[in-house]
């Protein structure tokens, strides 16, 4: 029997050569779509030109399209990989707390590398969150800063605890909550019929006011300048709401 035997007129060794020819191509088709969509060797996106107001804004504006449910969806496609694989240039940094049910990107309804976030329980600035936040801001030229406390924050919480109970806390938990007792001690001084989410927002406005007053020339200049703005808030778990409740004077231009 001639193994060479047609298939509609075709020989098995010429539908092998067109079954070969056409798992090449479909492979030519895949690399090449993947350098198509690749940006040139070397290339960076184009910085923005946002304003210190105009990134407050779009923060406002994307928290409330979280509430809505109704707001376009953050960018994390692999075109948006592509344009920020060699350079950053977010909008904002975020000193917020570690608290699961906090995450910042999706409450403001932003994308890939549109944040630079700082988190930590107590959204507090040591010598690790003022760095980075000097960093972001020295070197990436962002904008704006938020200081964004929470609603029965654990760590403001503990805090309480120890100012009204005399608690201890062990290992180094102790150490964390130390930086939030003044706020909570200011807090207190007003006699607010709600202790800790007095403390929660005494924690922010401490932290904002330590770093519009007193941060190192490369932070200070630029708010000066006009180019940064520091402001605090606080989220509500229950309801998702951001209160800018301590935004400052506007940039100047």
């Amino acid at each position: 029997m001639d193994h060479r035997c047609t298939h509609h007129g075709l020989t098995r060794r010429q539908i092998m050569s067109s079954a070969a020819v056409g798992v090449a191509a479909s492979m030519s088709g895949w690399v090449s779509g993947r350098a198509l969509a690749a940006p040139p060797e070397g290339a960076r996106p184009a910085p923005p030109s946002l304003t210190p107001d105009a990134a407050l804004a779009a923060l406002k504006q994307g928290n409330r399209d979280f509430l809505s449910g109704r707001g376009p969806r953050p960018v994390t496609n692999t075109r948006r990989r592509f344009e920020i694989a060699r350079a950053q240039y977010p909008m904002a940094v975020l000193v917020s707390c570690s608290d699961s049910r906090v995450p910042p990107e999706l409450l403001f309804g932003r994308g890939l590398g549109e944040l630079f976030i700082i988190r930590n329980a107590g959204n507090t600035i040591d010598t690790t969150a003022m760095g980075s936040l000097e960093y972001a801001v020295a070197e990436l030229n962002v904008p704006l800063v938020v200081v964004m406390g929470h609603e029965r924050c654990g760590a403001v919480g503990a805090a309480v605890a120890v100012v009204e109970k005399g608690a201890k806390f062990p290992g180094s938990i102790g150490q964390m909550v130390e930086p939030i007792v003044p706020a909570v001690l200011d807090a207190r001084r007003q006699n607010p019929p709600d202790l800790l989410d007095a403390s929660v927002r005494a924690n922010v406005r401490r932290t904002v006011a330590r770093l519009r007053d007193f941060s190192e020339p490369m932070v200070l200049d630029r708010i000066r300048g006009g180019k940064l703005r520091i402001v605090g808030a606080r989220y509500d778990l229950d309801d998702g709401n951001v209160d800018f409740f301590d935004e400052g004077p506007p940039a100047r231009s």
